[in-house]
Order: C-alpha cells, then structure tokens, then sequence
C-alpha cells in the first residue's frame, strides 16, 4: 500500500509510532478540542465524534495552500457503558484498575480523516480481559506511573501486559490507533487523490 502525506492531529507519541510502522509520512498538527461527553451520548458516538474534532480542528488550522489530508483519533477504554477515562490522579487510578480486576473491558478507538474529499470514519472495538488483580498488584502499577496518562489507566504495550490474559480484536487499536482500520482509510483516499 502506499499512502498519502498527512497530518497527524494528536500528541500521542505511540499514535507517531505506530503511522511510522506502517510507513506513512506525516506532520504533526497540535489541537485542542473538547472531549466532554454529551448528555446520553453512546460510548461509540462519543469516541467518533471526539476523533472527527480533532481531524477538523487540524484541517481549520492549516491555511488554504497547506492542506492535506489530516487523521485524528480517540481512544476511550468502556466497562458497563462507563467511560474510563485518563486518571486525575493516584486514588482515581487505583478506582479504575479495581474495576477493571478480573473483568473483561471493551476498547473503543476512532480514526477521522478530514480531506478535500470531505470526512471519513471507523471504528475499531476489542475485548481485554484482566486477571484478578491484587491490592499490591495495583499499588505497584500505579508506583511505575506508566498509566498516568492513558485511558483506563493502562498501558497495554508496557508493564501492563503482565495483567491482561485475553485480547480479542486490534492489539494497535487498544495502543491508540488501529493499523488496519487506518491503512484501508488512507488507502481509499490515496485512490481518490490519484483520481484527481
């Protein structure tokens, strides 16, 4: 596959290092969007919505001779219909990875990709499922402070992993960006560009 040249409307270095895998070429843009959820906003509304702001805040902020294509995208990390979002701190870690002990948990991430073509979507969802984890088990995650910036607390390609015992679905979607849902998204808008 080829892609195009793009921007990259986050500031997540894993969603950097991931476009880099499959070899894409891409700017990064800064964007500052509001990521409140609406009133009785689905999980799955809410995470499309929030990566298609991004992708739209990136594409008003180029000027008119600049534009190319620009992908933005959310993670959001669901148990029960909650959204477990980033922790604010110490206490609110430990009170997600309790929740998230010895259950299973739905990874939601969106990719957007604003364009001259217009605006485009997907959506990618997996299943994690956590052993039971142990007070001291929790304590010592949170002492590591790798999940102190990630949805739901936890960093599936790090330290993390020693607590998850199934993944069913996109393991580079639960990173932040899913390889093969983004592939076919730039693919697709290759094809319209080479139209042109």
């Amino acid at each position: 596959m080829t892609f195009p040249h793009i921007y990259l409307a986050s500031k997540s270095p894993r969603r950097r290092e991931l476009l880099t895998q499959i070899g894409v070429n891409f700017f990064v843009l800064s964007v500052d969007v509001d990521e409140t959820r609406l009133h009785k906003e689905s999980p799955t509304d809410y995470v499309k919505r929030v990566a298609i702001d991004k992708a739209q805040a990136g594409w008003d902020s180029l000027a008119e001779q600049d534009k190319k294509p620009v992908l933005g995208s959310d993670t959001s990390v669901i148990l029960a219909d909650e959204i477990l979002g980033k922790p604010k701190n110490s206490d609110d870690a430990k009170r997600i990875l309790q929740q998230l002990s010895g259950r299973s948990h739905q990874v939601m991430t969106a990719v957007a990709i604003v364009s001259h073509q217009g605006v485009s979507c997907t959506l990618s969802i997996s299943t994690v499922t956590f052993a039971d984890l142990s007070d001291a088990d929790i304590a010592w995650y949170i002492a590591t402070k790798e999940g102190a910036d990630k949805a739901g607390s936890y960093a599936v390609q790090g330290l993390a992993a020693l607590f998850i015992e199934q993944i069913k679905g996109s393991y580079s979607g639960i990173m932040g960006l899913p390889l093969r849902e983004t592939g076919l998204l730039l693919a697709q808008l290759n094809g319209q560009t080479n139209e042109q």
